[in-house]
């Protein structure tokens, strides 16, 4: 078990062996200033309240398996696995034996090539658990393909070989599936919140809050990632692409977004931490250069996205791994007919003030140094918004007619840019609930409004 040092230094990131590693090779990718600023940030974040999983109550899962909810379709867990530490085989296992939703069913399919996952296997007697010994490891994508083959759930779940779900996971996910059929709406794909464990499970942090579906964020990142459902016809019919092996999930979720990008009603988030992704030394989560190719083959993932759309743009990395930037070539709205304005973030005295908005007028990142990327990097994240500033905004010529009338002044632009110059605007201006309004009126209007924290603009 760790020491109480220990379990300090793992919750958000303060000194330890894995940080040491990753600030070294931060180092060396991105020199000694970015370096200062990104550790000056972690050493901060360390200092605030520490995050705990807080698991459900008893209480509350007696009244899961009292009271099913009212889908009861059968759900299908994907669990590709090679050589899997036996003890990390059955925790997972277990995670599901545990679950308050009982209409589901474990494909395990084992590339091992020897007796060590089969062995574990043989211990537990539950039918719900089918095993399948692959003839060869074909790779990551090649192999949750053949388990795919031998589901028979209406919806499939994907969980890593060393990872666990919470109690209540599958039932949150028949829960959701339920309201929106009650809704009319036919679910496609899920996700759910999710949090690092070290490897004894003794120690939970970093916990991933995530938005709803919003797809230039996913086009910055995967921040859907864990734990993902989705229907069995969709993820049966779109596959896994081995060419993309280590951003497998990414390239089909970059897909199925592809095929949902109009009837996004169809994609579920669930505000909730459903997933344990579990962090050691050969993990991804824990040590970023164990899988230095799956960030390539990640942007790949984006790149071949943007060429599918006809999109003049090229797919980048960001300073921090797996994350990207789609640079357009030509004009975003040359590009993207969907996009109606494009925003960025609006500083002074070093710091933001403005940008990008939420529904209710705040400003998301106010108060944040310029040299920080925020929760999980999302600041610096290209990302879809309800409305951004109008003192740093482009505007689509079809929709300047539409802004005139609701800021009652002509477009103009800064000289050499094609950025409206908001000092037109009167003294008074009360900017969150006029970029409130004008992102109002675009939603109506059918366009999506893009936040690009690249772009900026000085405010005194």
């Amino acid at each position: 078990m760790c020491g109480r040092k220990e379990n300090a230094d793992k919750r958000m990131g303060g000194i330890n062996k894995a940080n040491i590693k990753k600030t070294i090779y931060y180092l060396k990718r991105n020199g000694l200033r970015n370096t200062w600023y990104a550790a000056k940030e972690r050493m901060e974040e360390a200092k605030r309240e520490p995050y705990d999983y807080i698991p459900p109550t008893e209480q509350e899962l007696t009244r899961q398996r009292i009271n099913p909810p009212g889908y009861h379709g059968l759900i299908s867990v994907v669990v590709p696995a090679y050589r899997t530490v036996p003890r990390y085989l059955r925790e997972l296992i277990d995670s599901l034996l545990q679950q308050t939703y009982s209409k589901w069913e474990l494909i395990l399919a084992d590339a091992s090539g020897d007796e060590s996952v089969e062995n574990v296997i043989k211990t537990y007697q539950d039918k719900r658990i089918r095993y399948v010994r692959l003839k060869e490891n074909a790779g990551i994508s090649q192999n949750t393909n053949c388990a795919l083959d031998y589901t028979s759930g209406e919806y499939i779940g994907l969980l890593d070989h060393d990872d666990v779900l919470t109690e209540d996971a599958l039932y949150k996910i028949a829960s959701a599936i339920e309201r929106k059929k009650l809704a009319g709406i036919e679910v496609k794909m899920l996700y759910s919140d999710e949090d690092k464990c070290d490897s004894g499970r003794t120690t939970y942090y970093e916990p991933n809050r995530k938005e709803k579906f919003n797809l230039d964020l996913l086009l910055s990142n995967n921040y859907i990632c864990h734990f993902l459902v989705m229907e069995s016809r969709l993820m049966k019919e779109l596959g896994f692409r081995p060419q993309y092996d280590g951003a497998q999930d990414y390239d089909l979720v970059l897909r199925a977004a592809e095929r949902l990008m109009d009837k996004t009603e169809q994609i579920v988030h669930i505000p909730k931490v459903l997933y344990h992704w579990r962090c050691h030394s050969a993990s991804t989560a824990e040590n970023p250069q164990s899988k230095q190719y799956a960030y390539e083959a990640g942007r790949r993932a984006l790149q071949s996205f943007a060429d599918r759309q006809g999109w003049n743009a090229r797919a980048e990395h960001l300073k921090h791994l797996g994350f990207y930037k789609l640079a357009y070539i030509t004009h975003v709205f040359d590009n993207r007919r969907d996009v109606g304005a494009v925003g960025g973030r609006v500083l002074s005295k070093g710091n933001v003030i403005g940008g990008r908005l939420s529904g209710d007028g705040t400003f998301l990142y106010e108060g944040l140094p310029k040299a920080y990327s925020g929760y999980l990097h999302r600041a610096v994240l290209s990302q879809d918004a309800d409305a951004v500033d109008v003192r740093c905004i482009q505007i689509r010529a079809e929709c300047i007619p539409m802004f005139e009338e609701i800021t009652g002044v002509s477009y103009q632009r800064v000289p050499g840019t094609n950025f409206f110059d908001a000092s037109v605007l009167p003294r008074d201006t009360d900017y969150r609930k006029l970029s409130a309004a004008f992102g109002r009126a675009l939603e109506k209007a059918g366009y999506r409004i893009l936040y690009d924290p690249s772009v900026e603009r000085q405010w005194q």
